[in-house]
C-alpha cells in the first residue's frame, strides 16, 4: 500500500514541477552554535549570501545532525513546527517561529526514491534547530517548502553515502539539499574561555579540517566514509558521527562535474569548525 501511494504521489509531483536545465547545487553547512540563528554574524551572512548567489529552489529538504534516529524518517506534514531543541540560551532565540510550509507529495515522493530502506513518514518532529537556524536567514520570509530527512543512528557511513545516492533526481526538480552539521565538532573539549577569539583553533582540529578540505577537494569520498581510520586527529574531531554523517550525504549526492567551494572556514573555541562546502 505504502508504495502505491507514494508512486502516485511522485507522479503528481513531477508534473507539478518541471525538470530543470540545470543540477540544483548541494550544500554541507557548518551549523555550530544555536545563536547563529538570530545573530548577524559573517556565518549567518554568508548562508544569505549563498542563497542570493544560487537559483531559488522549489524546496529544501535538510538532514540535520539533530535529528538522529532508528530508523529513517521524512518529515510530512503541511505546516512542520519549529522545533526549540537546546536549552540555556537566551529567550529570545526561544521566541523565533520560522512557519515555513512543508511539501507532504515531496515527502512521500522522496520516500519512494529510496529503496534501500523504508522510510517512514513523520508527522511527530519539525524543524529543529540544525535546520530553522540556517534557512531563516537563507529564505527569511519562510515561503519556501522546507522538509527533513532523518539520520538512522544504527547505520554506518556507507549506508548513508548509497542512500543519497537514491535521492540525487531531487536535484534536477531545483530540490536544495543541505547536510547541516560540523566537519569537526568535539563540545566536551571546547574553550570555552576562547570562543571570541577569532579563528582560534586546536593543532588537532586544524589539521582534521585541512585533511577533510584535502580529500573532498580531490574527490577522495572513501577515506572520508571510513573515517575511523584517518587516525588520533579524526577520532578527536568526530568523537559521535551525528554531526559528520550529513557531509557523507552531501557528497554522496555530488554529480561528477560539481564544482567545489569552501565558505566560513574558520575554527570556533578550539574544536569545532564551521567550514561549509559548496556542490555544483
Amino acid at each position: 500500500m505504502k508504495g502505491i501511494q507514494t508512486l502516485s504521489s511522485f507522479n503528481t509531483f513531477t508534473n507539478q514541477i518541471e525538470q530543470q536545465d540545470y543540477l540544483m547545487p548541494v550544500l554541507f553547512i557548518g551549523h555550530g552554535s544555536p545563536m547563529n540563528g538570530i545573530e548577524n554574524n559573517t556565518f549567518s551572512q554568508q548562508w544569505a549570501k549563498i542563497a542570493a548567489e544560487i537559483p531559488t529552489p522549489n524546496a529544501v529538504v535538510v538532514i540535520s545532525a539533530h535529528w538522529f534516529t532508528k530508523g529513517t524518517y521524512i518529515t510530512e506534514m503541511d505546516a512542520p513546527p519549529t522545533i526549540h531543541d537546546f536549552g540555556g540560551f537566551p529567550q529570545a532565540l526561544f521566541d523565533v517561529q520560522y512557519p515555513a510550509p512543508g511539501n507532504p507529495l515531496l515527502a512521500r515522493d522522496t520516500a519512494a526514491m529510496i529503496h534501500s530502506t523504508n522510510v517512514e513518514l513523520s508527522h511527530d518532529w519539525g524543524l529543529d534547530h540544525g535546520t530553522w537556524t540556517i534557512v531563516r536567514h537563507m529564505y527569511p520570509l519562510a515561503n519556501i517548502p522546507v522538509l527533513q530527512l532523518s539520520i538512522d543512528y544504527t547505520k554506518g557511513a556507507q549506508y548513508h553515502y548509497t542512500l543519497a545516492k537514491e535521492i540525487c533526481a531531487l536535484r534536477k526538480k531545483g530540490v536544495l539539499i543541505i547536510g547541516s552539521g560540523n566537519m569537526v565538532h568535539n563540545l566536551r573539549m571546547v574553550a570555552w574561555d576562547k570562543l571570541n577569539e577569532p579563528e582560534f583553533g586546536f593543532d588537532w582540529a586544524i589539521q582534521m579540517n585541512e585533511t577533510f578540505k584535502k580529500l573532498i577537494t580531490n574527490n577522495q569520498h572513501q577515506p572520508l566514509i571510513q573515517y575511523n581510520q584517518l587516525g588520533k586527529e579524526a577520532q578527536l574531531a568526530i568523537p559521535t558521527p551525528e554531526h559528520y554523517l550529513p557531509l557523507i550525504y552531501t557528497l554522496g549526492l555530488k554529480g561528477e562535474k560539481d564544482p567545489i567551494s569552501f565558505f566560513n572556514d574558520k575554527a570556533v573555541g578550539g574544536s569545532l569548525t564551521m567550514t561549509s562546502v559548496k556542490f555544483g
